[in-house]
């Protein structure tokens, strides 16, 4: 375990480190400072368990400083040593949760019985932690990965709404951990075995530093679940990303969200580290990046982008050229300044996190659709006009609206091709269009104004077509009587049945016989 001193007299501070470092205990001195200062710039960098502060120091007060420490890191034990026995202090102590309070001189005895206990402590947080992690069984780890991603479902399901609870109990980050070019690089079996070992090497990283749960999940991903302030986890991942670097032939990029301090930040948290990720084909691989839309050098942009995004993609869905142009230029128009390159790409970010993670929510990835990995983005920071910028994407965005457009002229027909067969089988049956919609999940009213819009036919126009064709197709069966096929077909009265027959020929059951000669 880490432990951290903190005091302004070198020779307290010295006394200090020697009883620690000469004690039994399972404990590591990672750092002594002389200043509150000094001490978070270590907080920032490294894994501090416990810290033994003097609670009297100039500038910053120890009480100050613990302030920002639990800040930093709220699961941090906390023990204030001072020569001054004054109660003030102490309550003060005690409203920072501090996990006691000493008197100079310390007795090397009462010492190590504080530290034992606070080993403890930290041993059995770390033992909630894990048991939080054991308890995420494969199947509820897939319920949370689902309610993350539900946009829908406000309340986790019951069977992981405990976890998701323990984990907030002192706030969590998201941070999204992806595989860099695996599909390209690697051969499938070797891919599945480096991912299988990457896997491990990562989840023995996050054990060995007590950074958070992790969640194996699919796309080359794995998601964490992190208690642990900002600063001090984006130093970890920086160092496991240079640690993957190291020992393996691919690189991973982590995307990290906001600390969340309830269920609905958990999940903003977890849009945010996808939206981050999504953007490293802009910023680059073999990196940690914070949520792309919050990244701005000059702040946050004009509240008009998102309304603006969300209408340009509804122009690509409709394959409208024009106004996806329109969209684009009003984008650039009004939230870049010419003079100012920075913001193209911050806006360009912004634009492409919405619109993947609007496309996502309808199954569709923006970056698999258009390969933009391939393209060489970074083409982008080598156009010296805007207009290069925005000529490369319109290109694009023509490309994306080209691309769904087809796709969903395939789709449709997909539909319209599984309906016919559909029905073709159950026409010796009453069929009906309230039964088809069901079938394939759609109110009647929807899939009879679909099939109008798509086919130029009403649906009962097709349905009589159809009956009609099976009706000719049984007819040339010499075997079968007339009023037997009007009853496979689902007709109960002859007559009409002969009537609907003409009108839809121009000739009578029997007259088709005679002139097929049958």
């Amino acid at each position: 375990m880490n432990v951290l001193l903190v005091d302004d007299e070198a020779v307290d501070l010295e006394w200090l480190r020697r009883r620690v470092a000469g004690s039994t205990l399972p404990l590591k001195v990672i750092g002594t400072a002389n200043s509150g200062f000094a001490a978070l710039k270590i907080m920032e960098s490294e894994q501090v368990d416990i810290i033994l502060s003097d609670i009297r120091m100039p500038i910053m007060s120890g009480i100050d400083f613990a302030r920002k420490a639990k800040s930093i890191n709220p699961q941090v034990q906390l023990v204030f040593i001072s020569g001054h026995e004054d109660f003030s202090y102490a309550k003060e102590a005690l409203h920072l949760n501090a996990s006691g309070y000493l008197l100079k001189p310390v007795d090397d005895g009462e010492l190590y019985d504080m530290l034992a206990s606070l080993c403890s402590k930290v041993e059995q947080e770390r033992e909630r932690h894990r048991s939080v992690a054991e308890a995420l069984s494969l199947v509820n780890q897939e319920l949370l990965l689902r309610w993350l991603n539900d946009s829908y479902q406000d309340e986790p399901q019951e069977h992981i709404k405990p976890f998701v609870e323990q984990l907030l109990l002192m706030g969590t980050s998201v941070a999204i951990i992806e595989s860099d070019d695996v599909e390209w690089k690697l051969p499938d079996e070797e891919r599945r075995s480096q991912l299988a070992q990457l896997a491990q090497f990562v989840m023995r990283y996050v054990l060995d530093h007590h950074i958070g749960t992790l969640i194996v999940a699919h796309n080359s991903r794995i998601v964490l679940l992190s208690g642990m302030h900002e600063d001090p986890l984006g130093a970890l991942l920086d160092e496991l990303i240079q640690a993957v670097w190291a020992a393996f032939p691919i690189t991973i990029t982590i995307g990290i969200g906001m600390h969340a301090a309830n269920i609905g930040q958990l999940r903003e948290s977890y849009r945010q580290a996808e939206a981050a990720l999504s953007a490293k084909w802009l910023l680059g691989k073999n990196r940690l990046i914070k949520d792309g839309s919050k990244s701005s050098a000059r702040g946050a942009l004009a509240p008009n982008v998102e309304e603006s995004v969300s209408q340009m993609l509804q122009a690509i869905l409709e394959y409208d050229l024009v106004l996806i142009d329109d969209c684009l230029l009003r984008l650039f128009n009004d939230n870049v300044s010419i003079a100012q390159k920075n913001d193209i790409y911050d806006l360009i970010i912004r634009i492409t996190s919405k619109m993947h993670a609007d496309l996502l929510q309808r199954n569709e990835n923006l970056y698999d659709l258009l390969k933009w990995e391939s393209h060489q983005p970074a083409v982008l920071f080598q156009f010296e006009t805007m207009d290069d910028i925005l000529s490369w994407l319109r290109r694009r965005f023509f490309e994306l609206s080209e691309l769904l457009y087809v796709k969903g002229q395939k789709q449709k027909r997909k539909l319209f091709e599984e309906i016919a067969h559909y029905v073709d089988e159950q026409l010796e049956h009453r069929v009906t269009l309230k039964e088809v919609a069901a079938q394939f999940d759609f109110t009647p009213n929807y899939l009879g104004h679909l099939f109008k819009e798509e086919t130029g036919t009403l649906f009962s126009d097709f349905l009589n077509e159809r009956r009609m064709n099976r009706v000719c197709t049984l007819l040339a069966d010499p075997t079968l009587k007339i009023y037997e096929i009007a009853e496979r077909v689902g007709y109960k009265n002859i007559i009409y049945f002969n009537r609907q027959f003409k009108q839809s020929t121009g000739m009578t059951p029997g007259e088709f016989r005679k002139k097929n000669k049958i």
